[in-house]
């Protein structure tokens, strides 16, 4: 008796789904456990936003934040998700404070601990992704990074609206503090 044609499509589709859980099972092991740091990453960095960014010489008004951050929900059942996330608001923060434009109040020694801080985290929550990307685009809504950049892009034309000033770096700094706070929820998430 003659053997059905369907068990030559099986191996196939098979094959697609071992790579599929080889792949998620890597991202997985990449960072298999969160270290000591990760759980104090985002109070240290704002301790050292403290040290490095105090209130400007002259009392400036903060009735309204002038940028909400942005409307979709940051809460996932994905840890890399969560951490593709955090990458992308940590990212956007080192742009920012990397600015030339910063006030002369700001200690220059603690804000080159702060974006060392971002960068060696950004690096290890890079490691914590797929090498691909399709993971992570199937897990969550590209609007979410597309949210991220517009509330940065925000930021970026409120600090050139105002000229760079003191006060204006000051409303960039309570949003930074703000930042620290969703990558820390985020980093819970990666749990």
């Amino acid at each position: 008796m003659a053997a059905p044609a369907t068990p030559h499509a099986r191996p196939r589709h098979t094959a697609t789904a071992l790579h599929l859980l080889l792949t998620a099972l890597a991202t997985t092991l990449a960072c298999p456990q969160l270290r000591p740091q990760d759980a104090t990453f985002a109070w240290d960095s704002i301790n050292i936003l403290k040290a490095m960014a105090p209130s400007p010489p002259q009392p400036c008004q903060h009735q309204q934040v002038p940028f909400p951050f942005p409307d979709p929900p940051l809460h996932t059942d994905h840890p890399q998700q969560a951490a593709a996330t955090a990458r992308h608001i940590l990212d956007n923060l080192f742009a920012t404070l990397s600015s030339h434009s910063i006030p002369q109040h700001w200690d220059a020694q603690a804000r080159h601990r702060l974006l060392n801080n971002l960068q060696h985290y950004i690096h290890h929550l890079e490691q914590c992704l797929p090498a691909n990307s399709m993971l992570i685009k199937s897990q969550g809504p590209r609007n979410t990074t597309l949210a991220i950049n517009k509330h940065f892009r925000r930021i970026r034309h409120f600090l050139h609206t105002h000229n760079h000033s003191a006060c204006a770096w000051d409303h960039v700094r309570l949003e930074a503090r703000i930042s620290f706070q969703r990558v820390d929820m985020l980093i819970r998430q990666m749990k």
